[in-house]
């Protein structure tokens, strides 16, 4: 099967075809950096983690740009309550932001533009749909001229058929049923504080859609392969950046549209009112580790709703275990008789986990080819019907699996006090002190580390 993917644009299946062989360019919706992240952002950074590397394990070479999105009416109405300069406000939850996608294994785009970085940039866009008779001036504030680009609507399929001449609408976000003119820069007012730049266009700020327009354009070029984010971004957000980006260069702007669905939380809307809101340091605190998020937010397909629960991160840990301990006592594994049936297997499963994949990234069919897999190589070792040269070329997929699936990445060295108390547990068995060996054992599972006692000496993990 070919690599296809549902194209939000048409409603299809479409075979993957790049605009330059080889090689994949993408355009990713990021943070809004007023706050920290809750669990549901992350599920569509993860979706696209899954995609990003799923096309390099496919050979493509993928240039990926991330906004972080630094300024607009969030961040200045947020910086001016607490009355520090923009920067300084913002500064802190992008370095935030890194660590948690650190915590989560999510491989770094290639760049990440930040919005105040790339006025110059905006303020040449607008300009261009001024020239074009796409953009108009009230006030020092600049709109687009939703009537001015026939296409408006094709994304979301919006009806703008009702659309009252004139109506214009200011706010970054607004509801589906606000058809409207939508500002691309807003004149500057008392309640903006320092926040605004002077330039050809007049004092002022960009509007929110101008700026992933403008950086995606920079970095990617007028028409690039891929654009993704939540199915919440797709109106406005993503259908006002399609009409001002080819109103502006008269070229498609993006080829495959994929949208994530929502999440949500033990059966409801995340709300803090709710007690289920959790951003992701809520639940690292809670002991849970950042690879069980990753497997959960990953296991179910980026089309549905994910409903984020707590018997879900256990289940992920399970699964985890399981694919973590099969990859480790396969590292140990001395190697039995080849009985010749770890080559079908080996194939089987490649076969089923690119398959699945390759379908619109059928991430079910995927893990369960991989646990089938694993299955059926550990009925193998059973019955000592596994050579060392089929074990090697076992373990070289199933890391092949994961430099798409990244479900061993907290597998790091432990710290210089764990790595002193497994050898003071060590020391304390060969003393015949077996109750100070019982107690290092249960300091470090309460620590969430887990030692398992093997013939080739002392193994330790981290509870999933």
């Amino acid at each position: 099967m070919a690599l296809q993917f549902r194209n939000t644009l048409t409603r299809q299946k479409e075979k993957f075809r790049p605009i330059e062989p080889g090689k994949v360019r993408m355009y990713t919706c990021g943070p809004t950096v007023y706050k920290q992240a809750h669990v549901g952002n992350f599920r569509a950074y993860m979706f696209e983690d899954l995609l990003r590397r799923y096309l390099k394990y496919k050979g493509y070479e993928v240039t990926q740009v991330m906004n972080l999105t630094d300024v607009d009416d969030k961040t200045i109405r947020d910086s001016t309550a607490q009355g520090i300069p923009l920067q300084e406000f913002t500064a802190p939850m992008i370095k935030e932001f890194f660590e948690d996608i650190d915590s989560l294994g999510i491989e770094r785009a290639e760049i990440y533009p930040a919005a105040t970085n790339h006025i110059p940039e905006m303020v040449a866009l607008v300009r261009k749909l001024i020239e074009k008779g796409h953009a108009y001036e009230v006030d020092g504030n600049y709109y687009f001229k939703i009537s001015s680009f026939p296409n408006y609507g094709k994304l979301a399929n919006v009806d703008i058929g009702g659309l009252k001449a004139g109506a214009r609408i200011a706010a970054d976000e607004y509801e589906k049923d606000s058809v409207s003119d939508f500002a691309l820069w807003k004149a500057w007012d008392e309640a903006d504080g320092d926040v605004y730049w002077e330039t050809e266009i007049g004092k002022g700020r960009p509007g929110w859609h101008i700026e992933c327009s403008a950086m995606s354009m920079k970095y990617l070029g007028n028409h690039f392969d891929i654009h993704t984010g939540g199915v919440d971004n797709m109106f406005p957000h993503h259908e006002n950046e399609i009409a001002q980006s080819e109103a502006a260069t008269g070229e498609k702007f993006v080829n495959y549209w994929m949208h994530c669905g929502y999440l949500i939380s033990e059966g409801k809307k995340m709300s803090k009112s709710l007690g289920n809101f959790y951003t992701l340091r809520d639940i690292l605190g809670r002991g849970y580790s950042g690879v069980a998020v990753r497997y959960m937010l990953i296991s179910t397909h980026y089309r549905q709703q994910l409903d984020f629960t707590v018997d879900g991160l256990e289940a992920a840990g399970n699964a985890l275990e399981r694919y973590n301990d099969f990859i480790n006592n396969l590292e140990d594994y001395p190697g039995g008789d080849s009985g010749g049936e770890a080559s079908d297997i080996i194939d089987k499963a490649r076969k089923g986990f690119e398959e699945s994949l390759d379908d619109d990234l059928n991430i079910s069919g995927a893990l369960a080819a991989v646990f089938d897999f694993i299955r059926d190589i550990n009925r193998l070792k059973a019955e000592n019907k596994l050579s060392v040269a089929e074990r090697d070329e076992v373990l070289k997929t199933i890391r092949q699996f994961d430099t798409v699936l990244n479900f061993t990445f907290e597998k790091e060295d432990i710290d210089s006090e764990i790595e002193t108390l497994i050898t003071q547990r060590t020391e304390a068995k060969k003393n015949k002190d077996y109750a100070r060996a019982d107690q290092i054992r249960d300091d470090l599972l309460a620590r969430g580390i887990i030692l398992e006692d093997t013939p080739q000496g002392v193994r330790w993990k981290r509870k999933m």
